[in-house]
């Protein structure tokens, strides 16, 4: 008798003299788990989400929440194109970004954070990832070429007191991206943000366009 067997007897023959009784085979258990579905029928918001948004709660006009939504999907768009992306990434993108704010204020987070997350985030969903560090740099050099084509910052005063967020703020020549603690600080607050808009609409970014986007190159 091989070693093991041995002890096996062994160990059944002193359970059997001291009236143990041996445990149950584990028996297999069916787990039932909620099922999601999404398709064109049911991707449109409910009333009760749509109107008050948490922005508007927040004392935020409904004219400059859309100028902020106006703005960001302008650079998702701008920085999609600079960075190669397909069309219907861009426009992922821009659906992630209007969901998650009809979750969350503006006045609370960052406008420029979240487009640059939700760009990320939909580069990977429609499979064509960019690094993180390519999209900070990319809205960074929007930043700097917008700054100088405006002779007036009275708009973008009126949208950083509104959102609290992307500045304009003078003329400048263009500057690369320093790899300093802000530059550290801010790609932190794009992971996070990615993060959150992953937390706050369940996982659910699945998105299907009503129309298929031809990308022409």
């Amino acid at each position: 008798m091989k070693p093991k067997e041995a002890a096996n007897a062994a160990a059944a023959s002193s359970s059997s003299l001291s009236g143990a009784v041996p445990p149950p085979p584990p028996t297999s258990t069916t787990l039932n788990f909620g099922r999601i579905l999404l398709d064109i029928s049911n991707s449109v918001l409910p009333l009760d989400k749509l109107s008050p948004t948490p922005s508007s709660k927040d004392g935020l006009s409904a004219e400059t929440e859309l100028e902020v939504r106006s703005l960001a999907c302008d650079l998702v768009q701008i920085a999609g194109k600079l960075l190669r992306l397909p069309q219907v990434a861009m426009a992922t993108a821009c659906v992630l970004f209007h969901r998650f704010y009809y979750a969350k204020s503006m006045v609370r987070l960052p406008f420029d954070v979240v487009a640059m997350a939700a760009l990320g985030l939909a580069s990977k969903i429609e499979e064509s990832p960019r690094r993180t560090r390519d999209i900070i740099n990319v809205f960074k050099h929007i930043r700097q070429i917008r700054s100088g084509k405006y002779d007036s910052l009275d708009y973008w005063t009126r949208m950083n007191a509104a959102a609290n967020q992307f500045f304009f703020l003078s003329s400048r020549p263009i500057q690369p991206m320093i790899l300093d603690t802000s530059y550290i600080a801010l790609k932190n607050q794009v992971i996070k943000a990615e993060r959150r808009i992953l937390k706050e609409l369940g996982f659910c970014v699945h998105v299907k366009h009503p129309h298929k986007v031809y990308h022409i190159r």
